[in-house]
């Protein structure tokens, strides 16, 4: 069972944030640069919110607000789901799948210590199955 230690050991612990009162086109134009989905939204070293291209199409584009003077505070979420280092691959999956997020924020003694995302979860998912597949074929042929 893979822990979110070892993702984030593999993975690293870059963790890509904006401030509350950074504008969301600041935001979506980070996003876009670092090729992610979500940001955080940090206080500096307080996690306060996240924000995510779902916010942006449904609290901006779809309400006709402007990306340019619309403040992160206005569209983030502030009640960020969060997952600690001793968590599981299975523990995250069944927390992302059920609140219906794709971004995990991974918290340590209330500090930031790196960011998971369902697809890096789909990932491992499908690694260790791969690797359970072999050992059973090599026990079925052996």
């Amino acid at each position: 069972m893979t822990m979110v230690s070892q993702i984030l050991k593999n993975k690293g612990s870059q963790v890509w944030a904006v401030e509350p009162g950074d504008s969301v086109l600041d935001a979506v134009k980070m996003m876009a640069e670092k090729g992610v989905g979500a940001l955080l939204v940090m206080e500096g070293e307080q996690l306060v919110g996240i924000i995510s291209e779902r916010d942006y199409a449904r609290k901006v584009i779809l309400e006709g607000k402007a990306s340019h003077n619309t403040p992160v505070r206005d569209i983030m979420t502030a009640r960020v789901l969060c997952a600690s280092p001793g968590h599981s691959v299975e523990e995250c999956m069944k927390l992302m799948s059920d609140k219906r997020a794709r971004h995990l924020p991974v918290v340590e003694e209330e500090k930031v210590v790196g960011v998971l995302s369902i697809g890096d979860l789909v990932k491992i998912t499908i690694d260790e199955q791969k690797v359970l597949i072999d050992q059973l074929q090599q026990y079925i042929s052996g």
